[in-house]
C-alpha cells in the first residue's frame, strides 16, 4: 500500500474540503469499507478525468472518499444553477468544481475548451460520470455514455482515466429513498485503470466521430474493470435508454 501523503501534497494545504472530509470521511468509513484495485494509476499530480460508474445516488460518496484517500481532492463536475444557490454555490466555487451548462453547442465548446485549460494550469483532478446519470441498465451495467468527459481529456490532453465500483448498492440501491445502515462496513470494490488511449484523438473536441470513438473506448475501460470485479460478463451489446422508451434525466452532458 503506498502512504498517501507520499503520494500527493495536493492534501497538504488546509482547505473546505478539511472540513467535508472531517464530516464525510468516517460516516461512510462507518457504512462502508473500501477495498482497492490498481490505486496507483491515479496520478499523484497534475490534471486528470476520472469517469466512473454510476448506479447509486450514494456513489459520489464513495468515489469522493476514495480519490481523497488517494492524495487527491474529489472536484466534480456540477450543473451550472447550482452554483448560484447561496451558501452550496460559494462553496462549490472554493472547493473548485466543474460548472456545466446546458448551452448552445458553440458556448459548450468554448467552455469546455477553458475548463481543460483550468485543469492543466491549476493540476486539478475533476470526477465526471460519462453516463450523465443512473445506469438504466436492468443489471447495474454502465450504459451508453455521454461526451463531456472525453471533450475535456481531448481539449486538453488530460488522463481520461476509467474507474469501476461495485457493492454501493448494498448501501443504498438505485432509486432507494433510504440507506441500508445495518449492518455496518458492506464491502465496496473499487478498481481504477490504465489511462484510455486517445492520444489519436486529442484536439478533435469538436469532431463527432472523433468523440464518439473515444466515449465508446472510455465506455469500454470501465465495463471491463467492472466485469473483474463482479466476475462475470456485460451483455454484448451497451444499455441505450432510447432504444427502450425511456428518458435520460439528470444529464449534465450530450
Amino acid at each position: 500500500m503506498i502512504p498517501v501523503a507520499s503520494r500527493s501534497s495536493e492534501r497538504a494545504r488546509p482547505s473546505l474540503f478539511w472540513l467535508l472530509a472531517v464530516l464525510v470521511v468516517p460516516f461512510v468509513s462507518f457504512v462502508a469499507k473500501l477495498r482497492f484495485r490498481g490505486r496507483e494509476k491515479l496520478p499523484a499530480t497534475g490534471a486528470f478525468v476520472l469517469a466512473p460508474n454510476h448506479y447509486s445516488e450514494f456513489d459520489p460518496l464513495i468515489v469522493a472518499v476514495a480519490v481523497w484517500r488517494l492524495g487527491r481532492l474529489p472536484r466534480f463536475m456540477a450543473k451550472d444553477s447550482l452554483f448560484r444557490v447561496p451558501v452550496l454555490g460559494w462553496a462549490l466555487t472554493r472547493t473548485g468544481m466543474v460548472p456545466v451548462a446546458r448551452s448552445s453547442s458553440r458556448t459548450a465548446a468554448a467552455q469546455t475548451i477553458a475548463q481543460s485549460r483550468a485543469l492543466v494550469e491549476n493540476g486539478r483532478g475533476v470526477i465526471v460520470y460519462p453516463e450523465g446519470t443512473l445506469t438504466r441498465d436492468p443489471d447495474l451495467w454502465p450504459m451508453r455514455g455521454k461526451s463531456g468527459a472525453v471533450r475535456l481529456a481531448m481539449a486538453g490532453d488530460i488522463p481520461l482515466i476509467p474507474m469501476a465500483q461495485w457493492g454501493t448498492q448494498e448501501i443504498m440501491g438505485r432509486y432507494s429513498k433510504g440507506l441500508k445502515l445495518w449492518p455496518p462496513r458492506k464491502r465496496v470494490q473499487i478498481s481504477i485503470g490504465d489511462p484510455v488511449d486517445i492520444s489519436d484523438l486529442v484536439g478533435k473536441e469538436h469532431d463527432q466521430a472523433a468523440v464518439t470513438e473515444a466515449t465508446e473506448r472510455l465506455m469500454a475501460a470501465i465495463t471491463a474493470l467492472l466485469e473483474d470485479l463482479r466476475e462475470e460478463k456485460a451483455p454484448s451489446k451497451r444499455w441505450n435508454p432510447a432504444d427502450h422508451g425511456q428518458k435520460e434525466t439528470g444529464r449534465l452532458d450530450s
